[in-house]
């Protein structure tokens, strides 16, 4: 009990101390006259009132929202030209100018517009969901930015992302999701899983979008700022809308249908929403879809003051996934060639099918007068992600593309080049380029496996079950300060382990390594049946707490805020497989690991006039090690990365802001610095060191994230608007990180020179190497006709470069220039030479042009629209990434494999899609 005492103590003592720290220098308000601004908000078609409108003076935190009537009502101490914005997911934003002059403002009836391009989400080539490939790096943020109405971050999530865009170079795990509250960031990499709400557009369009380090109400956010999502029925707009559409990209065909009650006489209101998508392949070939989405909610206004609600999302959701390409295999097969699948009794069958269905159950409870609002919510959830592939076991690969079996193998033969066995790897492999199932079948049933599988094909499953608290309490102190904070808990079991899906005709699996000829469940059964675990096993618990305050002050032309939080994260992992490699720290409950975290921001808003103001903010703090970065290998052992601890960042943005009649303008410089990060990496490698599977860690690594972004928007005409876009970057390594290798040391014949389980390589000299973090220089011009009849079409024309692919760090190390066969370095290995053999790849740039239009009807009181779009419609073939591959980590055999123009292990590549559309036709009643 002491020392559950000491902790709950120590944890109270530290969250005290911030608030205290923020509160003090708390300022006396004074009273200042002020003046009331009115109105009535309609649509101008339907002469309907717009409830749910949130009107804003532009540049400053005044703000109300229009009530079931449409009407609002705001109250300011701000005199002379002004701006109101008028903003909703359902209507175009409306800017009008007034002059407060005198103590009310009467403005009488504010005519909008139905946002008629509100399927252009539903179009947003955003691999948040796309999830396509077998590479977690390619996770853009454009789903975070899809409710934007900055032309800088809008072309960013619907053009730029084609090409795997990161803005600012960021990971999508630098911006914080929250949905009705509750934070939807995961444990594993700190990334959104988009596809847990996937398909419910329709729901999910009431959203605020907190940019960069910009404050907000509802979380302390990220480097990429917050995503609030309301899916409350009580927020939606009253009706039915139905919905299908048709599209050549992840998916071929959507249907949606979804229902928002409104609020009831009985103060009840409800919505559901269903989507079903599906495609026997997409762009990429081999790549089968297949998901549906369900969603019900209900609130219940207890008072005007009181709103109860529950919601439960479930989203199904399995589609094929792809493989990067060399350019051998491009060259030979196509770029939209994909390895992982083939055809069985005249089906397609894919060997890679990721399938996920996590659903989530929400707990929320409202308050809201004119000084305080109290958000609180509670939510499970729970489900899981398998992953599926094909195993083998003391067999060939069953890869096509194996590097053994393409021409490159024979020519680059360390006796020689055999141009007759390359002639005939080449035929063999346009005969055959795809996964031969029956054959797997055959070997499977082979007299000399006695039934032993040679080939299985398996899941890689990840359970979750995640419980999470959240409240937040916004309190405002007259027209000059405001007060928020937070609170959250997060617990999180995750079960992981590999499950044997198929046999392939086979009636058991022995459960051993094939290198080592270890056996991977020492107490468990050495055969396994269909359906069984095996290979891995283990959990790992976390606990998450987290706590922000922020205040704001607001004085004549400034707008200043600081704002801090509090994290604490647990870690343990618990093997429940005893590895007979790892017998000492594989069975059984590992080290628990405990980081604490404090970060804090602050920033400062002048207005110079009503249509130019200045912005600066900064931020400085720490955070916990990712998961993934955490254990060395946690499908094995407890190990956990030796003298981990906290990242640290450093980050500054200014802002220029212009908003004129016909001329809108923001442009923001930024200098973002990551320290101590830590990577893992699972390759083969023959290194100067010798070779094997190894885990390559990199600690202490540094990078830094430097720009400036440029969005501009005129109006030429009545109708016709035109943009531009702009962002200059450079994402480069800061730092020479601290490389070691770690292997297992259970191999009879074991390759490398060192058998003690790990090996130090020293510093990796990465320091000013690009990140591989999408193209660095973004260039789009816009046009934008909009006609009176309520038909509109616009084109961008978009310039990508400055995209580099990820480099190997192993060859990067001393161990690169030594040969394994006299452990002495390479003679020939002058430096020119290995600067000319590892020089940074930049892919060649990008051009893109995209066009989107629609049109809607307004029919007995309902609205019919159609929105099409067509995305690259040149149809360029184009490299969105790529990454050298580790294999060859020593000079001698990278050099011979790279001379004669046809490396087997050269970079691996990514490639977009070619031409593409979307057509989708809606009917709201």
């Amino acid at each position: 009990m002491k020392r559950w005492g000491r902790y709950f103590w120590e944890k109270f003592r530290a969250i005290f101390l911030m608030y205290s720290i923020l509160s003090i220098g708390l300022i006396q308000m004074g009273k200042a006259q002020t003046s009331i601004i009115a109105g009535v908000v309609m649509e101008y078609r339907d002469q309907k009132v717009v409830p749910e409108v949130m009107v804003q003076i532009e540049g400053t935190t005044t703000e109300s929202s229009t009530n079931k009537k449409g009407e609002f009502v705001l109250v300011t101490a701000l005199k002379g030209e002004q701006q109101l914005v008028f903003s909703s997911p359902n209507i175009l934003s409306k800017y009008y100018p007034v002059l407060i002059e005198t103590d009310s403002l009467l403005l009488g009836v504010i005519f909008v517009e139905q946002n008629i391009a509100t399927e252009k989400t539903d179009n947003l080539v955003s691999l948040t969901e796309a999830d396509l490939f077998d590479n977690a790096s390619l996770e853009t943020a454009s789903g975070l930015l899809q409710a934007t109405r900055d032309v800088f971050l809008s072309r960013a999530a619907f053009d730029f992302s084609q090409v795997y865009f990161k803005v600012r170079g960021y990971d999508s795990n630098e911006g914080r999701v929250l949905i009705n509250g509750i934070p939807m960031n995961r444990i594993w990499d700190g990334r959104p899983q988009w596809n847990n709400w996937g398909g419910l557009n329709d729901v999910t369009r009431n959203q605020e979008l907190n940019y960069g380090l910009s404050p907000s109400d509802n979380s302390f956010g990220g480097l990429l700022g917050s995503t609030f999502i309301d899916m409350s029925p009580s927020m939606a707009r009253p009706g039915l809308r139905l919905s299908a559409a048709t599209s050549n990209r992840t998916y071929t065909n959507r249907i949606m249908a979804s229902y928002h009650s409104g609020i009831s006489k009985k103060r009840l209101a409800y919505s559901l929403s269903f989507s079903g998508r599906g495609a026997r392949e997409g762009f990429v070939d081999g790549t089968p879809y297949k998901a549906y989405s369900l969603f019900a909610a209900v609130d219940y206004a207890f008072s005007s003051l009181h709103t109860l609600g529950i919601t439960m999302i479930n989203a199904y959701n399995s589609r094929g996934r792809s493989s990067a390409l060399t350019d051998e295999a491009t060259t030979l097969l196509g770029s939209t060639y994909n390895p992982y699948w083939g055809w069985q009794e005249g089906l397609l069958r894919s060997s890679r099918i990721r399938t996920l269905q996590e659903p989530i159950w929400m707990l929320y409870y409202k308050y809201k007068s004119k000084n305080i609002r109290i958000r609180a919510a509670v939510a499970q959830q729970s489900g899981e992600i398998s992953s599926s592939r094909l195993g083998y076991y003391d067999a060939p690969n069953p890869e096509p593309i194996y590097y053994r079996y393409m021409p490159s193998y024979y020519i680059n033969s360390p006796i020689g080049a055999n141009f007759i066995g390359a002639n005939e790897a080449r035929a063999a492999l346009l005969r055959n380029p795809q996964i031969p199932w029956e054959t797997l079948y055959e070997s499977n049933k082979t007299e000399s496996r006695q039934d032993n599988a040679a080939y299985v094909w398996y899941d890689d499953v990840n359970k979750e079950g995640v419980f999470t608290a959240n409240t937040v309490l916004n309190l405002t102190f007259g027209k000059s300060f405001k007060l928020d904070t937070g609170l959250s808990f997060q617990r999180s079991k995750t079960h992981s382990f590999a499950k044997a899906k198929d046999l392939l005709g086979a009636s058991e699996l022995a459960d051993i390594d094939p290198f080592t000829n270890t056996r991977n469940d020492v107490n468990g059964s050495l055969s396994k049946q269909q359906n069984d675990i095996f290979n891995y096993n283990y959990t790992i618990e976390s606990y998450h707490l987290k706590s922000f305050l922020q205040a704001r002050l607001f004085w004549k032309q400034w707008d200043i805020f600081v704002a801090g939080e509090y994290a604490e994260r647990d870690f343990q992992r618990n093997g429940l497989f005893l590895n007979e490699r790892y017998l000492q720290n594989s069975g059984g409950k590992g080290e628990k690991k405990r980081f604490q975290n404090f970060s804090a921001k602050g920033g400062v808003s002048y207005r110079l006039n009503s249509r130019q103001w200045f912005k600066a903010t900064t931020y400085l703090g720490t955070s916990a090690p990712l998961l993934k970065s955490l254990y060395i290998n946690p499908r094995e052992n407890h190990e956990i990365v030796p003298n981990i601890a906290n990242e640290k960042v450093q980050s500054i943005d200014i802002t220029y802001l212009l908003r004129m009649p016909t001329l809108t303008a923001r442009v923001s410089s930024y200098y973002t610095r990551f320290q101590n990060t830590t990577e893992i990496n699972f390759f083969y490698v023959d290194a100067g060191v010798g070779s094997d599977f190894v885990q390559e860690v990199a600690t202490g690594l540094d990078k830094l994230h430097k720009g400036i972004e440029i969005g501009v928007e005129y109006d030429v005409g009545p109708n016709l608007k035109a943009s531009v876009v702009s962002g200059l970057g450079t994402y480069q390594y800061a730092s020479d990180p601290e490389i070691t290798i770690n292997f297992d040391t259970a191999g009879a014949s074991e390759e490398l020179l060192q058998t003690n389980g790990s090996v130090d390589l020293g510093i990796a000299a990465l320091k000013n190497y690009r990140i591989s973090q999408g193209p660095q220089t973004a260039l789009s011009v816009g046009l934008e006709y909009r006609d009176p009849s309520y038909w509109w079409i616009a084109g961008t024309a978009n310039y990508l470069a400055q995209n580099y692919i990820d480099i190997a760090m192993i060859t990067r190390t001393e161990s690169f220039k030594i040969d394994p066969t006299t452990n002495m370095p390479f003679p020939e290995a002058t430096e020119d030479q290995i600067r000319s053999l590892l020089r940074q790849e930049s892919l060649p740039a990008v051009y893109l042009l995209n066009l989107v239009g629609g049109k809607s009807w307004l029919y007995k009181g309902h609205y019919i629209s159609v929105f099409c779009s067509l995305n690259n419609v040149f149809d360029t073939v184009y490299k969105t990434g790529g990454y050298e591959q580790s294999r060859n980590g020593n000079y001698g055999q990278l050099q011979q494999d790279m001379s004669t123009g046809n490396p087997a292990f050269g970079p691996k590549y990514w490639y977009g899609f070619g031409r593409t559309f979307f057509l989708n036709v809606a009917v709201s009643f």
